[in-house]
């Protein structure tokens, strides 16, 4: 992809401030000021947003909620589907109208659509009033972006992805649990995926650093993990020394924090050594977001997913039967170009077969530079719709039997917030990942406790603390 105004991450010449004097730069100018962000699309997303707090923090800025007492504004955005993209430029006409209001306002767009090059064109030539634009690859150097402010437009996209920094300065959007970033990018290249164009090949951190942040984490008093990354199954392949993702969940796992989670895994990378290490550790959740996205072979195949539907099976299976309880969740995309009903019957069919604890479902979105986007497509935008709510029955309804199933067990709940379903809830999740609404436990958030299940939802749980009376 080529876009306007591209630069080398490790060739800066003309500005003031290179690359590593960028990280993390400190500074009062700004101190007072009010910042506004808002993130779009998946957790590498919302990750990526604590690191842009950080910078902003650094920069003396303070976060507010009230778009209108904002300084600056930065949307964080997503470019997976065409929806997406729909919301922001949406928000961007709002913005348009505060800035005609406050001519001061810093206008900032950042993530994975500014990676995409008719965005970033489009930013160029009919959103001039958005100060800067900016890039998956240069996220860390936003501070001096904005430190450099020109009248001009600024966009700073690099093509070329930037080499993995460390020791950032993130603002984390909780004190209970937390993201740890594993790698950045990937090598799949799915042919209906943009990931690989706006976040680029993989880039895996190396172990010891990864350790450092998981030890620097549990001894401020962080209850759970989640290690992250776009396919983190295939951690370490990039890599000189010899590690993969087993390997490094074990060591992370030994140092006894006490709950840990990975998202996203690729079945193709799933192996027989992480399965045993996940069943041999208590801290390592029994919760596995298993991406089917389709269940007919044929459609897997022009997807570019590298298994079949009886290889999905069979390692869905080989996971239920060696990890204890485990509850398994998958991605489908509905409506890939010229499936047949044949193609979905075989999707529904794996559903059926899987019954799975819940799922993410989708129509299919082509974007722009990805080969799927170049197949010409047979099924009508109704037809699609159709098979997405057929679906979508189907994995409710097995939603809903595997969480009736809780009632009346108790289960181990970290409370990590107060719900949205009373004043006098609160709400965590079981190791299973299963949403529990529990009333009356406001003093144990960030503590794991004993809950008694009492009701069921698709989607959540209800409980009780269940207290236990010394004699």
């Amino acid at each position: 992809m080529n876009l306007p105004n591209i630069k080398d991450a490790r060739i800066r010449t003309n500005n003031k401030i290179n690359y590593m004097e960028a990280k993390n730069i400190k500074s009062d100018e700004f101190k007072g000021k009010k910042y506004f962000i808002r993130t779009y699309g998946c957790q590498m997303n919302v990750h990526d947003s604590e690191e842009i707090k950080g910078i902003l923090e650094n920069l003396g800025f303070n976060e507010t909620d009230n778009l209108e007492q904002a300084d600056i504004v930065v949307l964080n955005t997503c470019a997976i589907r065409e929806n997406a993209h729909d919301k922001v430029f949406g928000f961007l006409g709002r913005l348009k109208h505060l800035k005609k209001e406050n001519p001061n306002l810093i206008i900032c767009i950042g993530g994975c659509m500014p990676q995409e090059e008719s965005v970033a064109n489009l930013l160029k030539e009919k959103y001039p009033f958005v100060n800067i634009v900016f890039g998956t690859h240069n996220i860390s150097e936003l501070g001096s972006l904005i430190l450099e402010q020109k009248e001009k437009q600024q966009i700073e996209v690099y093509s070329i992805e930037g080499n993995v920094y460390e020791h950032m300065d993130y603002v984390r959007d909780s004190k209970i649990t937390a993201w740890v970033n594993i790698m950045y990018g990937c090598d799949k290249f799915c042919t209906y995926c943009i990931v690989p164009f706006t976040r680029g090949r993989q880039r895996s951190r190396k172990m010891a650093n990864i350790l450092e942040e998981v030890k620097e984490l549990k001894e401020k008093g962080y209850m759970e993990i989640t290690l992250l990354g776009q396919n983190v199954n295939a951690y370490g392949k990039d890599l000189e020394e010899e590690v993969d993702f087993a390997t490094l969940l074990e060591n992370v796992a030994k140092l006894n924090i006490p709950r840990i989670r990975f998202v996203t895994s690729h079945p193709w990378d799933f192996t027989d050594e992480m399965i045993n290490v996940i069943a041999k550790y208590d801290n390592i959740m029994p919760y596995i977001h298993l991406p089917l996205q389709s269940g007919s072979s044929k459609i897997l195949k022009l997807m570019g997913r590298r298994y079949t539907k009886e290889e999905y099976i069979n390692l869905y299976n080989k996971i239920k039967e060696h990890i204890k309880g485990v509850s398994i969740t998958t991605d489908i995309i509905v409506g890939f170009p010229n499936e047949t009903e044949e193609d979905f019957e075989e999707t529904l069919d794996v559903v059926k077969k899987c019954q799975f604890d819940g799922a993410f479902t989708f129509i299919y979105s082509p974007r722009e530079g990805t080969p799927a986007s170049k197949i010409k497509d047979s099924i009508s935008l109704k037809e699609k719709e159709e098979r997405l709510y057929r679906l979508n029955e189907i994995i409710n309804d097995y939603s809903l039997k595997h969480n009736k199933e809780y009632i009346g067990k108790t289960e181990e709940v970290l409370i990590i917030g107060t719900s949205e379903k009373g004043e006098n809830k609160v709400c965590g999740y079981t190791k299973t990942m299963k949403l529990v609404n529990v009333s009356n436990a406001q003093s144990d958030i960030g503590k794991i406790i004993d809950v008694k299940i009492t009701s069921a939802k698709s989607f959540s749980l209800d409980g009780e603390k269940v207290v236990f009376i010394k004699n």
